[in-house]
């Protein structure tokens, strides 16, 4: 069974940092590509970033510069740093693997549904707040 457990998120100040980490099971974690998806109360869910492999990576303009995901195959993680963040990064954070990176790409822009990925997890809370 593919899954992803995401753990690392908690309250940090503005300015401050956290890293999010994303564990993978169930199948060929080199193989698949990642991504990073927030939802705030009352929002939709939007992504935060891609892990494309060999084609990069990509950001959503809100966290471009400040926020940075990689990818250890060795120990089977995803990674989101999240750096200078701001009140509106406040929000569940959820990691989303699929073995096409183009399907991931369309998921995160909008043109497939999110159930069309391989796998979720089930979210982190990350509250930014003084």
């Amino acid at each position: 069974e593919v899954q992803l457990v995401e753990s690392g998120g908690g309250l940090v100040q503005p300015g401050g940092s956290l890293r999010l980490s994303c564990a993978a099971s169930g199948f060929t974690f080199s193989t698949y590509y990642m991504g990073w998806f927030r939802q705030a109360p009352g929002k939709e869910r939007e992504y935060v970033a891609l892990y494309l492999g060999a084609s990069g990576t990509q950001y959503a303009d809100s966290v471009k510069g400040r926020f940075n995901i990689s990818k250890d195959n060795t120990n089977r993680k995803a990674y989101l740093q999240m750096n200078n963040q701001q009140p509106e990064d406040t929000a569940m954070y959820f990691c989303a693997t699929d073995h096409n990176p183009s399907l991931l790409f369309a998921v995160a822009t909008g043109r497939a549904p999110p159930d069309t990925l391989a796998a979720w997890g089930r979210g982190s809370q990350v509250t930014v707040s003084s």
